[in-house]
């Protein structure tokens, strides 16, 4: 019988028909015939499975990773027909990515019938300078498979030790106000196939190649306590490597390290205070196969110039008439310069700046009210975090002064008052946020700071000499790291929209590779305000790097017996005798557990189990009455009740001890697990012991604070929880207000909404007469603010993440979206959404490391209709309240009476809802 070529298996069929003498086989073929083409044509085609996303320790396609064992993690795309489960997976590295495609892994290859889309490399050892590749294929429990997926990553220097050049400075004179300029020509001798290179510095630095910024970035590298350890870079500088001589400029800034403004927290005093210095290899890769490389060394050249002043706190002066035309360019006659000096380095250890880089969008000016033509007042519209971009005419020596503000007085002028209170200044020749530009004359002439970032809404341009600008003239650059936005909240109530929108500006404009309180007065890393906010953070922004970076300096900062400062990172003198206490220094507890919940990443709880343990001991070691401790700050700025700091301080005692607690169960010590467990129960009795009044459900005096804060942590006992959390109803609905400082606002909103009361907890969120958010939001607020009372005497900074805990309560306490302790990384999650009065409609979107999760509902007529995804390899329980729900169309039963706890796996679900 002659094949029938390409045809499918049935496409021989005819030519058996025609040689089929049979009847009845005639008609089995018949038969067989039809029943392959309906199996073939009507069975669903099951879709593929594509991976997305994939990182590289939480960063895509890295450069210059100096980690032994990194981390790999993926997603799988959202499809027609949604992965349930991942069954298992394949993971290859190698140095050839072709090697990878094929599946076949040199360095390391992992199966594992696992789910999890989280993987710590443990390989061959990674060589320094090195691009590796890896790939993973899954298959999901339907039995479908992807495709191997591939990235990459690349590692720098793997020690401090591999480092070839020296650190250079110019002089040692660290009251030397002009920046140092330094240069570098190299003549490559053979064809450059890739170029790298690795820099760090004490201050800060911009490097040029060819007269060219390497990068986009902002306030390279990110601030570190400068004597304990320091960052560097690693750049793709391959481009500029193409043709002829290449030309290294290297401009440096003071940044926190030579620190010559003076204000309250004396950070001019520093112990490693001295000149900026840095240190670099610039590494080529030949196409023969050979590398090269140029570290400094006392054979750069360095020469002073335009930047004649440079305060990371204050602002930047630069005089155009000493710029230095070409400085960074190969032919440029350097013979006057002098060379660099060869210098100590400020730390002994060097580590790589994982994390998102700081950057600036621009933004345009919303008005211009020109006074005269030496004076114009410039309104931003919102309030930020940055610089502004001046383009100006005028004649040769002409002093511009740009000075930035975020309130204007009664007659429209600029206002510094509310952010000045800190500033000590020796002179006049430093003024606060005031950039100092003088002209060349000739032309146009741009002037953007470099080396410093403000906190503003206003500005305020004044010339010694007339001058002619116009609303093109100037641009605002919004400061701050680069973290992805993975959080979206909208609602029918256009406050709430907007207190979300103030809180993320907030959030970002005190985000500069460290968390702040505030861009304009101070730029210190509080760490009450940091750990208030982590949800703030954590919900709205891939903002993991940034913490566990944080995380490296509070390991810098602790003392021998365990404390921190209330500043994080300081210079080894500041915020260890006042500001700090358990009240305000959990950051060491509640961001690595917080980190754990969202990603399901427990490297930095690992990490900062040694210290969390010596830092709860400490604690211990000041405690008494079984369990209290008044080491603290308190309920810092409240409306009016204040509550006892012994109260507040003990609470966080007793989080702290319970997440040590489980950290040491998490990682099987079993012994430390039994110790701080009773040390936890112990305070928690202790509290109630001397604070709760069983009869009434009070606890103290009955603020709101002293009411929410235990129920939130999990104080009050099983028994009590409804009666603690109706008093506290009650007492909020004698004003219908809130009366809460920072503890307080982390505490209050949800206490109430998971305790039956969501709708009392949404009036406080969407109130708009004082004291509350949406005060400030009635009142032109774009950020929020430092007090409740805009026209307080003090802590009055109008950009302020302080009290933005309201933002993760949008997400939790009416969308619903609850991470479970016992699955993290919302690999299994909780969906309860409150339906609160007041709302119409309500959608909150959340980017887990899974994928979309959404939480979504809309009052229509007698029904409220609720939709929700749950991403792939996700599962989620959904808990709804009413008389009668169908879920996609089928009808439900309640597990108790008006009460339904649905379990969903991945893919979209609409419910209707008869309250």
């Amino acid at each position: 019988m002659k094949k029938a070529g390409k045809l499918p298996f049935y496409g021989s069929v005819p030519v058996i028909l025609a040689q089929t003498k049979n009847p009845t086989m005639l008609r089995l073929l018949l038969l067989t015939l039809i029943s392959a083409t309906i199996l073939i044509h009507c069975t669903p085609k099951k879709s593929p499975i594509a991976l997305t996303d994939l990182r590289t320790e939480h960063l895509v396609e890295p450069l210059g990773l100096d980690t032994e064992h990194p981390r790999f993690s993926w997603r799988i795309a959202t499809g027609d027909q949604p992965v349930k489960h991942q069954q298992e997976f394949h993971m290859y590295v190698d140095v050839d990515s072709v090697a990878v495609a094929q599946g076949k892994g040199d360095l390391w290859e992992k199966h594992s019938a696992s789910d999890s889309m989280l993987l710590t490399y443990d390989g061959k050892p990674l060589q320094a300078h090195t691009k590796y590749y890896w790939g993973v294929q899954i298959t999901a429990d339907d039995g479908r498979q992807s495709d191997i997926t591939v990235s990459s990553f690349e590692t720098g220097l793997m020690a401090t030790s591999d480092w070839k050049g020296t650190w250079i400075t110019d002089v040692e004179d660290m009251d030397l106000k002009p920046a140092p300029y330094f240069r570098k020509e190299f003549a490559p001798e053979k064809k450059v196939v890739k170029a790298r290179a690795y820099i760090t510095a004490a201050g800060l630095y911009e490097l040029y190649l060819n007269g060219q910024k390497v990068d986009d970035h902002w306030l390279n590298p990110i601030y570190t306590r400068f004597d304990r350890r320091n960052l560097y870079v690693t750049h793709d500088v391959t481009p500029f490597f193409q043709e002829g001589e290449v030309a290294i400029g290297v401009l440096l800034g003071n940044g926190w390290y030579n620190h010559q403004s003076t204000a309250v927290w004396n950070f001019h005093e520093a112990g490693w205070r001295n000149r900026p210095r840095f240190l670099m290899d610039l590494k080529v890769w030949y196409a023969d196969g050979t590398t090269e490389v140029l570290g400094t060394d006392d054979t750069w050249k360095t020469a002073l110039g335009p930047v004649v002043f440079n305060s990371i706190y204050t602002a930047e002066h630069y005089d155009a008439r000493l710029e230095l035309p070409g400085w960074n360019t190969a032919g440029f006659d350097d013979s006057q310069w002098k060379n660099a000096l060869v210098t100590k380095a400020p730390s002994e250890q060097i580590t790589a700046q994982s994390l998102p880089a700081i950057t600036g969008k621009k933004l345009p000016f919303a008005s211009m009210d020109k006074r005269s033509d030496q004076r114009y007042i410039f309104d931003l519209g919102r309030n930020i975090s940055g610089v502004t971009e001046l383009a100006l005419k005028g004649e040769k020596g002409t002093e511009i002064r740009v000075t930035h503000a975020e309130q204007l007085d009664s007659l429209g002028n600029l206002d510094l008052s509310n952010i000045i209170v800190h500033y000590r200044p020796k002179d006049s020749l430093d003024p606060f946020q005031t950039d100092i530009y003088t002209l060349k004359g000739g032309g146009e002439e741009m002037f953007r700071p470099r080396f410093n970032y403000k906190g503003f809404q206003y500005v305020e341009v004044e010339s010694s000499k007339p001058i002619d600008l116009s609303l093109e003239d100037i641009t605002a650059h919004f400061i701050h790291s680069d973290v992805k936005p993975i959080g979206k909240i909208h609602t029918s109530n256009e406050t709430i929209n907007k207190i979300w929108e103030a809180t993320n500006a907030s959030y970002l404009s005190n985000l500069v590779g460290y968390p702040t309180d505030c861009p304009q007065r101070e730029k210190n890393g509080w760490t009450g305000d940091a750990h208030i906010n982590i949800e703030t953070g954590l919900y709205n922004f891939d903002a993991l790097g940034v913490y566990e970076k944080w995380m490296d300096d509070h390991r810098d900062e602790q003392q021998e017996n365990g404390v921190l400062p209330s500043i994080i990172p300081t210079w080894g003198g500041w915020g260890y005798d006042w500001g700090n206490g358990p009240d305000w220094t959990s950051t060491i507890a509640i961001i690595p557990w917080e980190l754990y919940q969202f990603y399901g990443d427990d490297r930095a709880l690992y990490e900062m189990y040694g210290p969390l343990k010596k830092y709860v001991d400490h604690i211990t070691s000041l405690s008494y009455e079984g369990g209290l401790t008044d080491w603290g700050l308190g309920d810092w700025v409240p409306v009016k009740s204040v509550t006892p700091k012994e109260f507040t301080s003990s609470i966080y005692y007793y989080v702290d001890a319970t997440i040590l607690a489980k950290t040491a169960q998490h990682f099987g010590k079993e012994e430390d697990y039994k110790t701080y467990a009773t040390l936890a129960e112990n305070i928690k009795n202790a509290i109630n012991t001397k604070y709760l009044n069983p009869e009434t459900g009070l606890y103290g005096s009955g603020f709101q604070t002293e009411l929410s804060a235990p129920l939130y942590w999990g104080i009050v006992p099983d028994s009590l929880k409804q009666k603690v959390a109706d008093q506290l109803a009650k007492e909020v609905k004698k004003t219908n207000h809130i009366d809460v400082g920072l503890l307080g606002t982390k505490t209050i909103l949800g206490a109430l909404s998971q305790n039956g009361h969501a709708d009392l907890a949404f009036v406080l969120a969407s109130q708009e007469t004082y004291p509350s958010w949406g005060w400030w939001i009635k009142n032109g607020a774009t950020t929020l603010y430092e007090n409740w009372d805009i026209d307080a005497s003090s802590d009055l900074s109008r950009n302020h993440i302080m009290f933005g805990a309201i933002s993760p309560w949008f997400y939790k306490g009416i969308g619903g979206i609850l991470p479970n302790e016992d699955s993290p990384g919302f690999k299994d999650f909780t969906l309860k959404p409150n339906f609160v009065e007041g709302l119409t409609n309500f959608e909150a979107e959340f980017q887990s490391r899974y994928g979309l999760i959404a939480s979504q509902w809309e009052r229509k007529g007698e029904q409220l209709a609720y939709s929700c995804t749950i991403p792939p390899n996700s599962t989620a329980t959904v808990v709804l309240h009413g008389k009668h729900i169908s879920m996609n169309g089928e009808s439900m039963e309640p597990t108790q009476e008006g009460a339904y706890e649905i379990p969903l796996t991945a893919g979209d679900y609409t419910f209707l809802i008869t309250e």
